[in-house]
């Protein structure tokens, strides 16, 4: 499909898409409109209240045809995005090969949510489907998307649609990696999707085999892997712009746990399916480092990933084993599920050692607590700096990928004592579970000043129009880009 910017409304287009806010004004709205294109204001005006996701399909006499897209009241990035999302994908067989998206009455920073609802609206998750169906008309190589802006629009509406256009090739690699089955899906297939990622947008990509690693003492990692017939991988990307020596340095890690059994603390059978998705931190990650390097944004950005499956076989960590880390501080292992923030302590305490970030964000498919606090509408935010929570919040109302903050007070840290290590990766009270993770966490920090967790276990995979079963939403890349943006600002 491709992709042309103009300020004159398309004649050649044979479908025609016009959003519609649910204002004070939709009367006078949907008058224009009914003489515009010929119709009964009067029952244009019956049948179409422009509720958000509301659709109203119109035939014209010359065959084309024009969709009605209700916005809702106060029209967000988030909603623009789902709401064409929708659309596309519910109508994608419908779609005529030519369309046409009329914006000219709204703000140009609408393009870069329009743009990744109607790319997403043409993903297919039938990865591994024998008997594929052909692309529709639209969602073709030959497919065209004409998107109607104002003349003084154009400069602000073309830097928009190419931030849409990087993220959204990289949105789709990453729904793919999560979306895959662990059998197509092991540590090195992360590692490699890095390598060539970074072989093919200019930024370094080191990957630590199993050798390497017990060589520079990842332990915490290497316990995690011992079940696994698959060895783990430890990620180092990083990205410097050309033309910034001075720009901000900023760490990002996040959890690639490509299969989570539990390990010995097995999980129960129902939904362990889904596992698959608790590399949702690495996606995050990967994508965010790929688009920072496509977009060349002014930041000195570092991703590191530490990924293995936890599995269960003779070799596997057991409860009550005592094992070390990067940072040589020893872990008292309570529960073999709690995985994510052990392989995490190496990741963060590597980038904290090795780069000194002046930023510090990891992400992670973390706890089911976090589920139990906010459900699926928002993902938890612990931060021990007042002004990166402010940023991180900001980015993450401007792009609809939530954001709630809960405490990081030094009373939990009694939840992570423990009687013959270091610290425990697990209280084992049915409360705060969330906040003794990052807890946990924070310890591997070494006091970084300047450092934030998410624990995005609700946000990474959710229901969509896309299955039957949760899929992959690649939460977390949007965000983290906005805020990259908006750093130095």
């Amino acid at each position: 499909m491709t992709i042309q910017l103009t300020s004159s409304p398309s004649s050649t287009a044979h479908t025609l898409v016009i959003p519609v806010q649910q204002t004070d004004e939709l009367a006078h709205r949907l008058q224009t409109l009914a003489d515009r294109f010929q119709l009964n204001a009067a029952v244009l005006q019956h049948d179409f209240k422009a509720e958000f996701k509301e659709a109203l399909s119109l035939y014209q006499p010359d065959g084309k045809k024009i969709y009605l897209l209700g916005l809702g009241k106060q029209p967000t990035a988030i909603v623009w995005l789902r709401a064409f999302r929708d659309l596309f994908f519910r109508q994608k067989t419908r779609l005529t090969q030519t369309v046409a998206v009329d914006l000219s009455g709204f703000e140009p920073e609408t393009i870069e949510a329009v743009l990744l609802g109607i790319r997403w609206g043409g993903y297919n998750l039938k990865l591994h489907v024998t008997d594929q169906a052909e692309p529709t008309d639209f969602y073709a190589e030959e497919g065209r998307l004409t998107i109607q802006v104002t003349d003084h629009q154009q400069l602000a509406s073309e830097q928009a649609l190419r931030r849409a256009e990087a993220l959204a090739d990289t949105h789709r690699q990453m729904l793919d990696l999560m979306n895959s089955p662990s059998n197509y899906k092991t540590p090195q297939t992360l590692a490699d999707w890095a390598m060539a990622s970074g072989q093919r947008h200019g930024y370094s990509v080191t990957v630590f085999d199993k050798a390497e690693m017990e060589e520079r003492g990842l332990q915490a990692l290497l316990s995690v892997n011992q079940g696994s017939a698959h060895p783990p991988v430890f990620i180092i990307a990083e990205y410097k712009p050309t033309d910034q020596p001075g720009a901000k340095k900023v760490g990002i890690v996040g959890k690639g746990i490509t299969f989570d059994t539990g390990g010995i603390s097995i999980k129960p059978s129902t939904n362990m399916h889904l596992m698959k998705s608790d590399m949702g931190g690495a996606a995050a990650v990967l994508g965010t480092m790929e688009v920072a390097a496509k977009l060349q944004l002014p930041v000195h950005l570092i991703g590191i990933v530490p990924s293995t499956e936890n599995m269960v076989d003779g070799q596997a960590t057991k409860p009550g084993d005592v094992i070390g880390s990067y940072l040589g501080k020893t872990i008292e292992v309570i529960d073999t599920d709690a995985e994510g923030r052990i392989i995490l302590a190496d990741g963060l305490g590597y980038m904290v050692r090795n780069f000194q970030p002046d930023v510090l964000i990891d992400l992670a498919t973390l706890t089911g607590s976090v589920i139990a606090t906010l459900g699926y509408h928002a993902a938890g935010l612990f931060s021990n700096n007042d002004e990166l929570t402010a940023q991180l919040l900001q980015s993450a109302r401007q792009t609809g990928e939530q954001l709630w903050p809960l405490p990081l007070w030094d009373e939990y840290k009694e939840d992570i004592k423990s009687d013959v290590a270091d610290l425990k990766n697990f209280s084992g009270k049915p409360v705060a579970g969330a906040i003794s993770a990052a807890k946990f966490l924070e310890v591997f920090t070494e006091s970084h000043p300047a450092w934030a967790h998410m624990d995005i276990a609700g946000m990474a995979f959710a229901d969509t129009e896309f299955g039957t079963q949760k899929n992959a939403t690649g939460f977390g890349i949007r965000l983290l880009i906005d805020f990259l943006q908006h750093l130095n600002g």
